[in-house]
Formats: structure tokens, sequence, C-alpha cells
């Protein structure tokens, strides 16, 4: 007799299994969260600035944030936790709203590989391993020579007003935990915009 069952076909029972694992935990988690006294995760961006290059202008940044006891347990469990960096640039204008020069956005998906035993930290086609979530925080917290305008597209001398901020984006969590998470402190790990004030370089330092 041969076996006419697809590759595919074979894989459902264990996708289901895999899936009413998944929700049983979702749900159990719920409960605990209701259960239990929320936690405010905190957060700030401690400094900013933009550098100019020969052709670019970079953005260096250094955030402070810890995850909560809860998003910890959450990602430990195999639920990967998507963050965002937001960064705004504008030009002020006195005789109308200011002009939007740049918006640009970088997300990043940490999750944790229980085969390996180390959380990954996914931002594009490109991934790092790590032995500790708090290795993996700590790398993404830290923001390094990221391009965000090229020179060509600000006036030399002008000043301009930059924005930044890091955020929880709890769109990306299954739709339970989505539900958990509304309104809870808990799950609200963000920082306010920082804003300052930058003048385009006439020089590369």
């Amino acid at each position: 007799m041969t076996d006419s069952s697809t590759p595919c076909s074979r894989k459902l029972p264990e996708r289901r299994r895999f899936l009413r694992g998944a929700t049983a935990f979702i749900v159990a988690g719920s409960l605990a969260i209701g259960a239990a006294p929320s936690q405010a995760a905190e957060a700030e961006i401690r400094a900013a600035s933009i550098d100019a290059s020969e052709e670019l202008y970079v953005l260096n940044a250094d955030i402070a944030a810890e995850l909560t006891p809860l998003l910890t347990d959450v990602v430990s469990r195999g639920v990967a936790l998507f963050f965002v960096t937001e960064f705004e640039l504008s030009s002020p204008r006195w005789y109308w709203l200011d002009e939007q020069i740049v918006n640009k956005t970088v997300t990043y998906r940490l999750s944790y590989q229980s085969l390996t035993r180390q959380y990954r930290l996914t931002t594009g086609t490109l991934h790092q391993n790590f032995s500790t979530v708090e290795e993996a925080m700590r790398t993404m917290l830290r923001i390094r020579n990221w391009t965000v305008a090229d020179r060509s597209a600000l006036r030399v001398g002008r000043s301009y007003n930059a924005a930044l901020r890091f955020r929880l984006d709890v769109a990306e969590l299954p739709k339970p935990l989505q539900v958990s998470a509304f309104g809870r402190k808990d799950w609200n790990l963000g920082t306010d915009w920082y804003r300052w004030t930058f003048i385009a370089a006439r020089e590369a330092k």
C-alpha cells in the first residue's frame, strides 16, 4: 500500500498540537495577568545625536529599558516580541505646519530558540544570537550609525527638529495577548518622544 499523504498533510497534526499548546499558554498567561499586580516597564532615551559623514547623516543613541518579569516570561515561552525604533526629522515653517523631511523606522524581533537555549534578535535579514535576554536588549538599545538621511537631503547650516522614540509593538502579539495587554502597565514598554534641534553640519567631522 502506498502512502498518498503529502508532507504538508502529515504536518497538520503536529501543527494542531502546537497551536493547542500555544493557546493553552496564552489563556494561562491571561489568567495570570488578571491575578497578579501589574508592574510598569520603564524606558527612556538617555542620549541621541545626528552626525555627518562624507555622504550621509547617521543617528547614534543610547536607550535605557528593561523587560518586566511578565515580558521576560512571555518571550522565554516562545512568543516573539517586536520592538520599533522611530525617527522623524522636520523643518520648521513659521507660516504653516512643519515640513516632514525624514520618517524612518526599524523593527526588531526578539525570540527564544528552545533547541539552542539562546535568544535571537532579528532585524531585516540579519540576526544575532545571545545567551541572555539582557544581552539581546543591550544590543537593541545601543543605536550606532543608523543612516537617516543623505547629505544632499538637508541644507547646510539650517535648523531641523529631530524626534526619536522606542516602543514594544503590541499589535504584533497573538490576538489573545493583545486583548490581555490592553491598558496593562506591564505591557506598556516604550519611551516618550525624545526631541532636540539639529543643525546640518557644514563639513563632516
